[in-house]
């Protein structure tokens, strides 16, 4: 999302993504953790406390005025919109299924952009990404698998499917972002998107909010403020590395989410979801290095370019 700065480290940025990563993991745990909290609640939570950590961080890097100003609300609302509402589902997701699968499912999302990619900005999608995205639907079938047999419960099919919402949500708002990073800093598409969010959650106050007891208190704020801090280290790690290194090591989140899932939750993965998993997450690293292979290509073709016109 940030250019690369003059002297990049792209061992820097790696270790602000695995970071990045491993907060993710950790806060959306901490939401399943809050079970009894609506999802709408959690969206609030989870973005309302997020604002100070992220108006202090701006604020020590001399960037507040970056965030605060804005020439697209229309662009800003309707990514805050479709983000936010991706978020809920995701919360959603999690008290029904567990959380390696939501993990997995989710991970649709970068194979989405490439179909959405095309259809909304005219992308050309060639042969190897067109085959990857073949393979990744082909692991989110084997991960429902179970799901849609008579065994399958009808809440597990519903959490499966709201999850999958929830990416394709979230490959929209990618898309979306992706529209205003050409007039907007990334300050601003950071704050507000938390000010939108969390003004989204907080209207659904009327529609069953409870009030937190002990742990949940914990909980929630937790994951607001190591939402934030994951969100500032992803935005960081941009600055050290292009996005086509960075992006396979998100993929770390599953192993986290297997880990998690098996002795926090009692939750052990299977068979299919493993499988599964794996195609997605091939899938989503030959679209990365697909994307980079290009990049670089362009590049190269530009510098060329460049010469000839001297």
């Amino acid at each position: 999302m940030a250019s690369l700065t003059e002297n990049p480290k792209p061992l820097r940025g790696i270790l602000l993504m695995l970071t990045a990563v491993t907060l993710f993991t950790v806060m959306t745990s901490l939401i399943k953790a809050a079970d009894r909290i609506p999802p709408g609640q959690a969206v609030f939570f989870r973005a309302f406390v997020a604002i100070p950590v992220i108006l202090l961080w701006f604020g020590a890097r001399g960037q507040i005025s970056d965030a605060l100003r804005t020439r697209n609300w229309k662009g800003h609302a309707t990514r805050g919109l479709v983000g936010s509402t991706a978020m809920g589902l995701g919360f959603a997701g999690l008290k029904f299924l567990p959380l390696p699968e939501v993990t997995a499912l989710r991970f649709v999302t970068p194979i989405l952009i490439v179909i959405f990619a095309a259809l909304m900005l005219g992308e050309r999608v060639r042969l190897i990404r067109l085959s990857a995205v073949g393979v990744g639907l082909a692991g989110v079938l084997i991960i429902l698998s179970p799901r849609l047999t008579a065994e399958g419960s009808a809440s597990e099919l519903f959490g499966a499917g709201i999850v999958l919402g929830s990416a394709t949500l979230a490959a929209f708002a990618q898309i979306f972002v992706k529209r205003m990073t050409g007039t907007e800093h990334v300050a601003a598409i950071v704050f507000y998107f938390s000010l939108t969010a969390s003004t989204l959650g907080l209207l659904t106050l009327p529609f069953g909010w409870v009030w937190p007891m002990g742990w949940e208190w914990v909980f929630l704020l937790g994951a607001g403020t190591i939402g934030a801090a994951g969100q500032l280290c992803l935005t960081a790690s941009y600055s050290h590395a292009e996005a086509g290194v960075l992006a396979p090591f998100t993929y770390i989140s599953m192993l986290w989410a297997i880990a998690i899932g098996w002795v926090v939750f009692a939750e052990v993965p299977t068979v299919p979801m493993l499988a599964g998993s794996a195609l997605i997450v091939s899938a989503g690293v030959a679209i990365v290095l697909r994307e980079r292979q290009l990049g670089l290509k362009r590049a190269a073709e530009a510098k060329v370019r460049a010469k000839g016109m001297q």
